[in-house]
């Protein structure tokens, strides 16, 4: 597999970028994962970033143990991803996603990733804060209500709330966590938008 090589800034804001994903991954549904039926043209995988300059604002590494073991899950994740399979329920609360792989060391990652993402989001612990998307999602986290249960192949989950804006949330950011699957690295530097109050 050939792979573009990475500038130091590139490298650097794809690690500023991580999450988490997840986040709220979790599809906080904060899993990983998207089923993609129709692939569109093929595009050149980006390398993983190996090294670079330290960390961005509005990251939140300081302080933070966790941080690397969950960054290091969700490039994995990411590099993984078209071993991963996603589908979305949207509820009229929220989100219900099932993500799985039917490769077992994926699958456990995808299991590890949200039990991290949901520890994130119920502890205060937010990250990828740069995007306006994550930042509304974790602002918002005590108005979100986040059920996991395991399934053969990953896990399930569903995020709900009472707040109609913190449900649009959930569901805005599940489908934020398709496009990673779907995107890749490419996907880590932008900027999502947030729904309308």
């Amino acid at each position: 597999m050939r792979t573009p090589k990475l500038s130091p800034k590139d490298a650097m804001m794809f690690r500023n970028v991580f999450l988490t994903t997840s986040i709220l991954c979790l599809s906080v549904t904060l899993c990983v994962g998207a089923a993609f039926a129709d692939s569109p043209k093929e595009e050149a995988p980006a390398e993983k970033p190996k090294s670079g300059p330290p960390f961005g604002r509005g990251f939140g590494r300081q302080n933070d143990p966790q941080f690397q073991e969950d960054h290091d899950v969700f490039f994995y994740l990411l590099e993984h991803r078209k071993e991963i399979t996603r589908t979305i329920k949207m509820l009229n609360n929220g989100i219900e996603t099932v993500t799985e792989s039917k490769n077992p060391e994926v699958a456990a990652k995808i299991r590890e990733h949200v039990t991290a993402m949901y520890d994130r989001v119920e502890n205060h612990k937010p990250i990828h804060m740069r995007d306006p998307l994550f930042r509304e999602v974790f602002n918002n986290a005590e108005k979100i209500k986040i059920t996991t249960q395991e399934t053969e192949h990953g896990v399930q989950v569903t995020e709900t709330s009472d707040d109609p804006y913190a449900a649009k949330l959930v569901q805005f950011h599940a489908e934020v966590v398709s496009l990673f699957i779907k995107n890749g690295f490419s996907e880590m530097p932008k900027n999502h938008p947030v729904p309308e109050k």
